[in-house]
C-alpha cells in the first residue's frame, strides 16, 4: 500500500508566544478572552477555561487560540486532538523529516501505521510504535459502540501513531496529556469541549 501522509492544519510559528507571563497577566488576559465571541463557545464567559488555555499555551510556546481549538475535556480531564499532536510534532525543533507510514494490507488486522522522524541533535532516525487494527481490536477500542475505528480507521491509525510517538519521544510537547481519541477509546465520554469530529462535519 502506498504511504499516505496525514494532512494537518499546522499553526504558523508555534513558538511566537513562548514568553513568561505573571499570574496577574494571565488572569487579565483570561477575562478579556472570555468576553470574545470569536473563541470557541466553551471559553466564552468562562474565564477559568481561558486561564487554563493561556497557561498551557504559555508553557509550551504556542498560540492561545491553538490550545482553545484543540483542547478537549473527557471525564473532567483535558486531552489534545490527534491533529494537534501531529501538528506539534511536525513543528517541533527537535525533529525533522517527520513522516507517517502505513503498513500491512488495508481492511485486515495487520493494517497499521507508525511515525518516523530524524533527531536534529543526533541526526539519528527515530521510529515510533506501530499501531494496527489488530491492536485496536485486542484493546477493545474497535468494538465500542460508535467507535470511529469502524468508520474512519485510516484517520484513527494516524492519530494514534502520532500520540504514541509523542508520548515516548517528546512527552514535553504533550504535557503528559492523552489524545482525545485515546481518552474516548477507554472512557465513556461525559463532557467534551467542542467535539473535534462534529467541528469538522463528521457525525
Amino acid at each position: 500500500m502506498e504511504n499516505v501522509e496525514l494532512t494537518v492544519n499546522e499553526p504558523n510559528n508555534l513558538n511566537i508566544t513562548n514568553v513568561s507571563m505573571s499570574l496577574d497577566k494571565l488572569m487579565e488576559m483570561s477575562t478579556m478572552l472570555s468576553k470574545s465571541t470569536i473563541v470557541p463557545t466553551s471559553y466564552q464567559n468562562r474565564a477559568e477555561n481561558c486561564f487554563i488555555a493561556l497557561d498551557m499555551a504559555n508553557r509550551i510556546g504556542v498560540s492561545p487560540m491553538f490550545v482553545m481549538q484543540n483542547l478537549y475535556i473527557v471525564q473532567g480531564k483535558p486531552s489534545w486532538s490527534g491533529s494537534a499532536i501531529a501538528s506539534m510534532i511536525r513543528n517541533s525543533k527537535e525533529y525533522q523529516q517527520v513522516e507517517l507510514v502505513y503498513v500491512g494490507k488495508e481492511g485486515t488486522d495487520d493494517w497499521g501505521a507508525y511515525v518516523t522522524a530524524v533527531n536534529v541533535k543526533t541526526s539519528k532516525p527515530i521510529k515510533g510504535a506501530t499501531v494496527t487494527i489488530g491492536t485496536a481490536k485486542k484493546e477493545g477500542w474497535f468494538q465500542k459502540t460508535g467507535s470511529k475505528w469502524q468508520t474512519m480507521p485510516e484517520l484513527m491509525l494516524a492519530y494514534r501513531s502520532y500520540a504514541w510517538f509523542g508520548r515516548v519521544h517528546c512527552p514535553e510537547i504533550m504535557m503528559g496529556l492523552q489524545s482525545y481519541e485515546e481518552t474516548e477509546d477507554v472512557n465513556k465520554v461525559v463532557e467534551v469541549i467542542e467535539n473535534p469530529y462534529e467541528m469538522n462535519g463528521v457525525k
